[in-house]
């Protein structure tokens, strides 16, 4: 499962951790009959954590994203570092990206599913 996590100002460690749990525990994955029911805690399966500030992008007004919502760098470091430390003690074997890297990232897409998770 490749989670790409953005933090906004307003987040804390508090939903940091909801969203570990929501993360480990989302139904998203297919059963025997192709149903949405299966977690991939139930399967078992890794996770690639990649933080994305980007997410927070406002491109509301005029043609230049704002990131006025995105975190400070040093607290969304701590509460990405914080929704990995909670994935691994849930029993995810984890892997991240580099906190404010230029990175490339492949990933494949199996399905029309790409969901949003807010906590």
């Amino acid at each position: 499962m490749c989670v790409l996590v953005g933090v906004s100002a307003s987040d804390d460690e508090a939903r940091a951790d909801r969203l570990a749990a929501k993360i480990w525990q989302l139904r998203v994955f297919p059963d025997d009959a192709g149903n949405m029911n299966r977690s991939a805690a139930e399967l078992g399966l890794a996770v690639l954590v990649i933080s994305q500030f980007t997410l927070y992008a406002d491109v509301s007004r005029g043609r230049r994203p704002s990131f006025v919502r995105a975190a400070a760098p040093g607290h969304a470091k701590a509460l990405v570092e914080r929704v990995v430390t909670r994935l691994r003690s849930s029993g995810a074997v984890v892997e991240t990206g580099r906190f404010g890297a230029m990175m490339r990232v492949r990933l494949v897409n199996e399905g029309p599913v790409t969901i949003m998770l807010e906590t």
